[in-house]
């Protein structure tokens, strides 16, 4: 019977992990990357055996050869006697034990080995880069694909040999060949002889490693710089080479030893070998760096910076950034904003990371949809203009479906369309202005044809589905509300091929044992013709079809030649570029928009591409790799072993291709270089006095986040025209107290535009990175000083007060850098708020900033024209009047209202204040104006009190309060009580 369960509990076991393996097989196999699941998997399998057998060997050899070449002797001690009783005890197992101890060994060899599957791929298909390091002219794929494999084998080696030698000495010991006498310690010559193989060996192995140690010296980061520095090229790579010699010879006297069994010699060897060790790698440099560099480093370091600095931009490619001095001003001239129409038509005012909820309300229309909190900025081109564009997907929201399994996993399965707004306008009442939108889904982006809405793979899809069904078969998918305003739903039935077949029942058990669901093997609605439809986030279907990329944790949705396609940004990264300094991935990419978690993985990186493109289609799943950047040496090395995944980006469509923009975490990596490596001068770099950072989030809640970068459409000082641009500043490098001027010291634009209108064409500016280097004895305010004078200016602060202390919520958009006009200039969008769980951000108001001047006012064309003497010279794209009183009260009316009020509050206010300096200098004339004034702001401020209290009314007939309104009227009578 217990050998039945035995059997029973092991055939169980194996199937479950048989399923497991054969789920993958199906999913891989729908995809059409079968190849990379194979390939990977024996990969693994095959090193898997390669290090089982040659540490069970190499164990179960030293173990074997003690075993026979023990002495046969009679015990003369107790110790010796207590060795005899172990060895009769161990003797009804030592078989077992002989066999046992070098698989389990090599178990744990094999299973340690197969994590280094990706750098055995690697050695073996590597390809040149074409260009050497400057100490021993070594191609650059010698770092990044030969050295980590060969030391991989080494040290792999090596503990083979240190394992093998000490279950071989325990066994020497175990059975006599090595024990305790009363002359002291008698070794049997086998033993001699087998502990001499096993250290020459060693000594070999290590003499290895101390050869290849001088090439790891270039990726040292022991040191002030990354790579080798005087200290090492003078004193370490010398000393390295000569323990190299000499661990050879020491082991060369070893075996010498064993044969002659003299053991003077490799003993006296060993310990020179040991004390020149300690000396030549130890001592001896450290009295160099000590007494000779540390007096004069500068002058000695000074190639080694250089190296260091040359390298580093050069893996993070920032070689061929534009440094564009840029010496602007803190002064707003009149008409100073003509030269930048390009820039100042498409300042985007709608906040992607303010206007989800605003999305929601407006465009949700069912609780089992949801979008996401944070929005995409993309740009279509609408009438023979590029406009930025906010979008997103409708998708489905598992938290509002149905409770029950037939309706998490057979009837709800998908969102439903795309909806985009403008990013440069809104509508009057400060609403996004929709390009596309409503269900069914409309607008100017799809206009001339129409595109296939459905969302099953997306950022936010449920664990699984099972869909389809035969052809003539009543549809029971819930696929959307028939209209917006619509009670009644529409269904259908997916007709794609997005998943594994569950038309079987071996594959319904396979997948019932994979999601312990037994409802897959039960459930009626399943039929021959059924799909099972998992693993539906975007990036990880790339990173499974992919694993060799880094990806970038930002998916963004496009709709492409008719399709819903999520484009995906992939990275070749490594860790062994010469010289070049590392940065860990989730600490620089991440920001104040960036949790932790959708930040890059937690590893070391000092070379990084953006290699390829993917695409994952929204409606079916199905995944596309392109190879962008097809002059990286290791995605061709890539390519070599996955020869069918990768598409050349030349079969791109032209459609697809003005979709593709630059990538958000590698850009991140590169400001984070930039702020220390726009210095290409050893000398001022080694003196740090120009070192720049990137400035916290001065609208974030937390102070020590960093801003994130923004997507917008900029033309930057020498460009022709304005370009689709990822972009961020710099301020002076923080201290370790957390102290800096908040001035602006550069500002860096990524041209993101891949676009050119042409099937597989790649723009000719697409990535080239342009660098503003404002002068150091700038005044030009930083990101936190803007941020600053807009808070601290009496109207602005006012006026935004007052709406803080009513029923609504001010919320500060993100603060976007511009170098138009000859200087910086600052726009931020206002958004109101108001409280109710139905509310949502209306764009009320437009504070901008240069130099010192503040413009706040209900369009960008107005502010503008407050800082520029009423004349700016710019064509903006929002020159409606973003504070009319919107049509839709219960969603953002008292919110409109109640920044109406503060306004004309404000207005009163200032009007008395100048009224009376007008009676203190004795200009009655000035005085009667203010009058005038006073009376036009009080007006305006009853008609709006009057339209917060009419909605305040409203809102408590619902069951909500109206004190809101009471908290305005008593700002009201505090403003004007004098």
């Amino acid at each position: 019977m217990i050998a039945t369960l035995i059997v029973v509990a092991v055939l169980v076991i194996g199937f479950v992990y048989f399923s497991q393996v054969y789920a993958d097989i199906l999913w891989y196999n729908q995809l059409g990357y079968l190849e990379v699941f194979f390939k990977e998997n024996l990969t693994r399998i095959c090193m898997f055996l390669a290090a089982f057998l040659v540490m069970a060997a190499g164990v179960f050899a030293s173990i074997r050869v003690a075993y026979v070449s023990r002495p046969i002797y009679a015990p003369d001690s107790a110790l010796q006697d207590n060795l005899n009783r172990y060895q009769a005890q161990l003797e009804p197992i030592r078989k077992l034990l002989m066999i046992g101890i070098p698989i389990v060994v090599g178990g744990f060899a094999g299973t340690a080995a197969m994590s280094m599957w990706q750098q055995t791929l690697l050695f073996f298909n590597r390809r040149d880069f074409g260009k050497t390091d400057p100490e021993f002219n070594m191609d650059y794929s010698f770092y990044l694909n030969t050295l980590p494999f060969i030391g991989f084998l080494v040290g792999f080696l090596i503990s083979v040999v240190v394992i093998a030698g000490i279950a071989g000495l325990l066994t020497h010991y175990l059975y006599g060949g090595i024990r305790l006498e009363e002359k002291g310690v008698f070794v049997s010559r086998p033993a001699r002889i087998h502990l001499a193989v096993v250290a020459a060996a060693f000594l070999i192995l290590q003499g290895i490693n101390f050869w290849l140690d001088r090439y790891d010296t270039l990726l040292s980061t022991s040191g002030t710089w990354t790579g080798a520095l005087y200290t090492d090229v003078e004193a370490v790579i010398p000393t390295k080479a000569i323990l190299a010699v000499a661990s050879v010879i020491v082991a060369v006297l070893f075996i010498l030893s064993a044969v002659i069994g003299r053991w003077r010699l490799p003993i006296i060897g060993t310990a020179m070998l040991i004390i020149t060790a300690i000396v030549a790698g130890g001592v001896y440099p450290w009295i160099v760096q000590r007494y000779q560099v540390q007096p004069s480093e500068l002058s000695l370091e000074r190639e080694y910076i250089q190296r260091n600095i040359d390298m580093t931009r050069e893996a993070y490619g920032l070689s061929d950034t534009e440094v564009i001095p840029y010496d602007a001003t803190v002064n707003a001239n009149a008409g100073a904003l003509a030269q930048d129409a390009g820039t100042t038509t498409n300042i985007r005012l709608l906040d992607p990371n303010v206007v989800s909820d605003a999305f929601s309300q407006l465009q949700q229309f069912r609780q089992y949809y949801q979008f996401p909190q944070t929005l995409n900025v993309d740009r279509y081109e609408i009438d023979g203009e590029v406009q930025d564009t906010v979008i997103a997907v409708r998708e489905l929201n598992v938290g509002g479906v149905p409770s029950g399994w037939v309706n998490e996993h057979i009837l709800y399965t998908h969102g439903y369309g795309v909806v985009a707004a403008r990013g440069s306008t809104v509508e009057a009442d400060g609403k996004p202005s929709f390009m596309e939108s409503g269900i069914p889904s409309t607008g100017v982006l799809t206009e001339g044809g129409s595109y296939e809405p459905r969302i099953y793979f997306g950022e936010n899809s449920p664990q699984y589905s099972v869909v389809g069904a035969p052809e003539g078969t009543p549809p029971v998918e819930i696929d959307r509300p028939q209209t917006g305003n619509s009670e009644e739903e529409s269904q259908t039935t997916f007709s794609g091929n997005g998943g594994p077949s569950v038309g079987n029942l071996f594959n319904q058990l396979v997948y019932a044992i994979k999601f312990q669901s037994t409802e897959l093997l039960l459930a009626d609605a399943i039929n021959e013709e059924s799909q099972i439809l998992y693993d539906r986030d975007p990036t990880e279907r790339v990173e499974k079809v992919a694993p060799y990329l880094t990806v970038d944790g930002n998916a963004y949705p496009a709709i492409v030649d008719g399709r819903v396609k999520w484009i995906v940004d992939g990275y070749t990264t490594s860790k062994y570029f010469p010289y070049s300094t590392q940065q860990e991935l989730q600490d620089a990419t991440t920001d104040s928009l960036t949790p932790g978690a959708a930040a890059l993985p937690q590893e070391q990186v000092n070379y990084i591409r953006n290699a390829v493109k993917a695409t994952v289609d929204a409606y079916d799943g199905s995944v596309t790799l392109y190879a962008w950047d097809d002059e990286d040496p290791l995605l061709k090395s890539w390519q070599a072993v996955f020869p069918s995944t990768l598409k050349p980006y030349s079969e791109m469509s032209a459609d697809l291709m003005a979709h593709v923009r630059y990538p958000e975490d590698q850009f991140k990596v590169q400001r984070e270089l930039l702020g220390k490596y726009h210095v290409t001068d050893p000398d001022s770099f080694y003196k740090n006095d120009d070192a720049w950072s990137v400035p916290s989030d001065p609208t974030g809640g937390n102070g020590n986040v960093k801003q994130p970068p923004y997507y917008l459409s900029l033309q930057m000082p020498g460009q022709d025209e304005a370009t689709f641009s990822l972009t961020t500043p710099f301020i002076p490098f923080v201290t370790e107290n957390g102290e800096a001027r908040n001035v602006l010291y550069g500002f860096l634009s990524a041209d993101a535009d891949a676009g050119t209108g042409e099937d597989g064409v790649k723009g000719d500016g697409y990535g080239k990175l342009r660098l503003l280097a404002l002068p150091t004895d700038t005044a030009v305010p930083g990101p936190g000083q803007a941020q600053n004078t807009f808070n601290s200016d009496p109207t602005v602060s006012n006026a935004l007060n007052l709406l803080r202390q009513g029923a609504s919520e001010v919320i500060n958009g993100n603060l976007l850098t511009l170098p138009v006009g000859d200087g910086i200039l600052y726009v931020q969008p206002v958004y109101v708020q108001s409280s109710g769980a139905s509310s949502y951000p209306t764009l009320q108001r437009v504070l901008v900033n240069f130099g010192e001047k503040v413009g706040f006012a209900p369009t960008l064309d107005e502010a503008l024209n407050q800082i520029f003497g009423g004349d700016s010279g710019a064509e903006t794209g929002d020159t409606g009047n973003v504070g009319a009183t919107p049509e839709t009260p219960g969603a953002g009316g008292d919110a409109t209202a109640a920044s109406e009020l503060a306004t004309a509050l404000a207005d009163a206010g200032k009007a008395i204040r100048d009224g009376q300096a007008a009676l203190g200098r004795g200009d009655f004339a000035a005085y009667g104006e203010t009058q005038n004034q006073l009376k036009d702001a009080i007006a305006r401020a009853t008609a709006a009190q009057e339209q917060l209290d009419s909605a305040a009314g409203d809102t408590a007939g619902d069951g909500a309060t109206a004190e809101p309104s009471d908290a305005a009227t008593d700002s009201a009578d505090g403003e004007g009580g004098d």
